[in-house]
């Protein structure tokens, strides 16, 4: 197949990876170079990940960037040079699988209006079980805390089948983020603002509120390493990880939902951090109260950023659980997503 002819490019956005890089990029070259063009967008590393790219990968399209922009940002400003109709935003810790592009390929193109698509993605250092970003698609309940088909919070199912059929979801994994790059355009991108961390969910919920679908196609599989930029536990991600779930919800809901659900979520976050104290985790409660008092900060220009966007209220959209994830998680004690009650034909 001629080059110019490739509807598809995986792009690795790439920081500090080279080590990444020699370990993961080999099997997506190999697994992916007879139907896509395969790209790195380096956010201005300071390794050796640019030598290892033009001396071991030569084949690989690099892109240079002059700093480092975040996820967000870096993929924002990268993919303006990427010139395919589908692009695979791909983390550079992802083992990849033969044949893993057709299933996605596939359904976009028999579904004019998806404008996001995840694989299932599974754990790499226990590859029976779903991994923590993404598994097998993702949720959100009412009040904004995500989850997934085979995890919810830190509970990881076994992949047993259960969840081998396509379905439409709220959020689709930044892990491995296949986009309509003109939808992708549309909705307007990444938000880089949010620098990192839930920048697919905010992308994917403003492509539903434009009249687009996002799901999971689990006849395709790749295995995640997790943590590879920024480690699960760290006080850093639960920072990002609180106020841009706050920052969202503003822009994305009505104001008036929007107000409503942030209050609530200032009580149960609070919990959260009472939860961290008795963890001994005091880094992580100093994170939740930063990150609220840096959301507030920021109202004036985020109401700014507000106005004229679409906004719908959250249960009228596909993937929303209508009830309190945290509720049922921890009170009721449903750790599993089958059981939860869903209207899987939302």
């Amino acid at each position: 197949m001629p080059k110019n002819s490739k509807k598809i490019a995986v792009v690795i956005l790439n920081w500090n990876g080279a080590e990444l890089l020699k370990k993961f990029l080999p099997s997506v070259i190999q697994f992916s170079s007879e139907i896509a063009n395969v790209y790195v967008i380096d956010n201005d590393s300071d390794d050796n990940s640019i030598e290892i790219l033009k001396s071991d990968f030569p084949d690989v399209k690099l892109i240079e960037l002059e700093s480092n922009f975040g996820y967000a940002g870096g993929y924002n400003k990268g993919l303006q040079s990427v010139t395919e109709n589908y692009a695979v935003l791909l983390n550079s810790d992802v083992e990849v699988t033969k044949d893993w592009l057709n299933p996605l390929i596939i359904q976009f193109e028999k579904n004019p209006q998806l404008a996001a698509l995840q694989p299932k993605i599974k754990d790499l250092n226990n590859k029976s079980n779903f991994e923590y970003a993404g598994a097998a698609g993702g949720y959100i309940d009412t009040l904004g805390y995500p989850f997934c088909r085979g995890r919810i919070f830190d509970k990881l199912e076994e992949d047993n089948g259960q969840y081998d059929s396509y379905q439409k979801v709220f959020w689709a994994s930044g892990a491995c983020l296949m986009v309509d790059q003109k939808k992708y355009k549309l909705a307007g991108g990444l938000n880089e603002s949010l620098f990192a961390h839930m920048e697919e969910i905010d992308l994917c919920w403003r492509m539903q509120l434009r009249g687009f679908e996002v799901g999971c196609e689990p006849a395709s599989t790749v295995f995640h390493l997790g943590g590879g930029t920024l480690n699960k536990i760290s006080s850093k991600k639960t920072y990002l990880n609180f106020r841009n779930s706050l920052i969202i919800m503003f822009l994305n809901l009505p104001s008036w939902e929007a107000f409503y659900k942030i209050m609530m979520r200032l009580l149960l976050d609070g919990a959260a951090g009472i939860k961290f104290i008795t963890e001994g985790k005091i880094s992580h409660t100093a994170a939740i109260v930063k990150a609220h008092f840096h959301f507030y900060a920021r109202f004036n220009s985020l109401m700014r950023q507000k106005i004229g966007n679409p906004q719908k209220p959250i249960s009228s959209l596909q993937g929303v659980y209508n009830a309190s994830i945290v509720k049922d998680y921890y009170l009721k004690g449903k750790k599993l997503f089958s059981d939860l009650i869903l209207d899987q034909g939302k």
